[in-house]
């Protein structure tokens, strides 16, 4: 575990491994230990692998207010730069994988691939800014307890959080151990995203698409959009998996992001 100080934050890390760089960024409400099942098995699998907590969560620095995508993103590069990453491959899961096409839409000669795991492209309805706005406001007068108790049988599938315990167990205590400020800055930014629809066409480095069969925050269909709209991308369904099917069924996450790593040009590999 490491700390780096970066435009004005400090932001936690996992940095490990040796190789290409491979950057994965965590959802709402979570923290970079989500990705502990990808960190193990990519650095043993010859990976670099740059995990952050995203401003607000973690580790790093809570500052309340509003966080934009475009903040994650730029708090996220100045960290690569910081560590002398120049390109890599970028992937992200639900807010992480907004925040993934938002460093595409400002740094896309950064990328050399894209993981897009259980998100959605179009930008944010009125009624769904408001109901972000008033989560917002509940997280900061209640607390994330009663909203993590409420959320868990949709990020982790019910079946899952019997059979998974563990893995129940880790979604609970990331979403409680959350500050309210961070998470609420947060909600107000994706409150206010960009719609990515448009751009996804323009996407011209080999993608992945992944989801959960059972999500219901970001359903198949939304994942059939990206992979319809992005040229040549992969899509894999995760079965008897929801919202977090690196966690849920981490071996068959793993194995398609092995299969789509492994299926990168040559010339596209940097490294350390």
């Amino acid at each position: 575990m490491s700390t780096a100080s970066v435009g004005g934050i400090t932001i936690g890390f996992e940095d490990e491994g040796s190789g290409e760089p491979l950057v994965l960024v965590h959802g709402h409400p979570f923290d970079r230990s989500m990705w502990q099942p990808q960190i193990e098995h990519f650095r043993r699998a010859g990976w670099r692998v740059i995990a952050p907590d995203l401003r607000g969560y973690g580790e790093s620095t809570v500052v309340p207010g509003t966080t934009t995508l475009e903040t994650f993103v730029r708090d996220i590069a100045a960290l690569l730069d910081h560590l002398g990453v120049d390109r890599f491959v970028l992937g992200g899961l639900s807010m992480g994988g907004q925040i993934v096409m938002e460093f595409h839409r400002l740094f896309p000669g950064r990328i050399r691939g894209l993981v897009l795991a259980d998100t959605f492209a179009a930008a944010e309805t009125e009624a769904g800014k408001a109901g972000r706005y008033m989560m917002a406001e509940r997280l900061l007068r209640e607390g994330m307890s009663g909203y993590a108790e409420e959320v868990l049988p949709k990020m982790v599938a019910p079946s899952n959080i019997e059979a998974l315990p563990d893995v129940a167990q880790h979604v609970l205590l990331m979403m409680t151990g959350t500050s309210p400020q961070g998470a609420a800055a947060a909600l107000r930014g994706r409150a206010e995203r960009p719609d990515y629809v448009d751009m996804l066409p323009r996407i011209a480095v080999p993608t992945l698409v992944v989801v959960g069969a059972d999500d219901e925050f970001t359903p198949v269909s939304d994942a059939r959009l990206i992979h319809e709209r992005v040229p040549d991308a992969t899509l894999e369904i995760i079965d008897e998996a929801a919202h977090m099917p690196n966690l849920e069924r981490a071996a068959e996450f793993n194995a398609a992001l092995q299969h789509f790593l492994d299926s990168l040009p040559t010339a596209a590999r940097t490294e350390r």
